[in-house]
């Protein structure tokens, strides 16, 4: 009789299956606990910049290139237009004030200049006339006044003696009142004529006032007239050297028209483009230096050209005391302007890494030197050389500070 045999449970092959499920399990588990899923990216080491992150006074100043120019420069415009006829200097040439530079050519205001003088003459012709018509009319009013009063005279004598003589009945009632009504007539005519007499005087003083008025208004405008014939030769209206002379002889010039410049050449200053960025951080009385020929020379910011070209706008400096020996108009230097007070900070060094990531976030090198992980920070101001650290990073740690274009997006980078 056969004899059931039972099967065990924990055979081989279960405990193999077990084993194995068991340890696939925890292979499974460990790797979605512990293991790094992060984006990895292998770069090679030599082919980044890595940088130390220091503790150290953080110096607030940009860098930016300034162009020498003349302390003073005086524009030549066009007074009055006209043909070039006569070019007596060319550009470099230095000038002393009142130098003719051009000449020109205007028919039109010649012709004005002479009609106008000609009718000044004609007024003054004029004037002189009614001066002597004034003089002439008074001796005849005077004449006839003198002989009035010679009638009147002779008819009072005349009336006097035949007024006794009436009354003694020698002269006639009317003979008497013939002779009366003579001197009464005359006596009348003379009032008249010597109201007559002031009243031309008085209107002839008017004219002549008049005439007087005209002829001195018409005299200024000739003297401007004369002016701007005058104007027609360009001069250099100061001591100087003439950079520019743009115009050649037959061109025709129009009033206002810019012909060149002068440079005062007794001073210098410098003209610098900063970034927009700046803008609210540069004032006048800022300092900068410039380095020349291995000395530094101080600068002070006078004025700031409010007004934005191509991201950027213009401020001028002054040397502090004397402006370098050897300087010429046109060279142009880096220069370091400040912006304010040095202070300890975290710093990290510039590099390509901004551009790609605003400076929010870099790639810090473990303590293993293997691989670069990344990490937000935060930065602060800038200089040429450094960053200012405010949060993210520690001093002595390294920090990847080359362009990170060809990363991507990932976040560790694996040596």
């Amino acid at each position: 009789m056969d004899k059931k045999i039972e099967k065990k449970y924990w055979n081989r092959k279960r405990i193999f299956y077990i084993a194995g499920g068991t340890l696939v399990a925890l292979l499974l588990g460990y790797n979605l606990i512990f293991a790094d899923h992060r984006s990895k990216l292998n770069v090679e080491k030599d082919k980044v910049t890595i940088s130390k992150v220091s503790q150290g006074p953080f110096d607030d100043y940009i860098a930016v290139t300034a162009v020498v120019l003349p302390l003073n420069t005086i524009r030549l415009d066009a007074i009055q237009g006209g043909y070039v006829t006569r070019k007596f200097l060319e550009g470099g040439s230095m000038v002393k004030k009142g130098d003719s530079i051009l000449r020109l050519e205007n028919q039109h205001v010649m012709m004005d200049y002479v009609n106008h003088e000609t009718e000044i003459y004609r007024l003054i012709n004029e004037l002189e006339n009614s001066k002597l018509s004034l003089k002439q009319n008074h001796y005849e009013s005077e004449k006839t006044l003198a002989d009035l009063d010679r009638q009147i005279s002779q008819a009072k004598d005349l009336y006097e003696r035949n007024k006794q003589l009436v009354d003694e009945r020698i002269v006639s009632r009317q003979e008497f009142n013939k002779n009366k009504y003579e001197l009464e007539g005359l006596t009348h005519q003379r009032d008249i004529q010597a109201q007559y007499q002031q009243f031309q005087e008085e209107n002839a003083r008017v004219q002549v006032a008049q005439l007087s008025g005209t002829v001195a208004r018409s005299q200024r405008n000739l003297a401007l007239m004369k002016e701007n014939l005058s104007n027609l030769v360009v001069r250099a209206p100061v001591d100087g050297q003439l950079s520019s002379i743009d115009v050649e002889v037959g061109s025709n010039i129009v009033e206002g028209q810019n012909l060149g410049q002068i440079d005062d050449i007794t001073g210098f200053k410098m003209r610098a483009t900063v970034d927009e960025h700046y803008l609210t951080r540069v004032f006048a009385g800022l300092k900068a230096t410039f380095e020349f020929n291995g000395g530094n020379y101080e600068l002070t910011v006078t004025k700031v050209y409010p007004e934005i070209k191509d991201g950027s706008f213009a401020v001028d400096l002054n040397f502090g005391k004397q402006a370098p020996d050897g300087i010429r108009r046109g060279q142009s230097s880096p220069i370091r302007l400040e912006l304010g007070k040095s202070a300890s900070a975290t710093l990290l060094p510039s590099g390509g890494f901004f551009s790609d990531t605003g400076g929010n976030w870099v790639y810090v090198v473990d303590n293993s030197g293997r691989r670069a992980v990344k990490r937000n920070i935060t930065l602060g101001r800038k200089n040429p050389m450094y960053y200012e650290v405010l949060e993210g990073l520690h001093p002595g740690e390294q920090v990847i500070t080359s362009s990170y274009e060809t990363f991507g997006n990932k976040e560790v980078l694996e040596f």
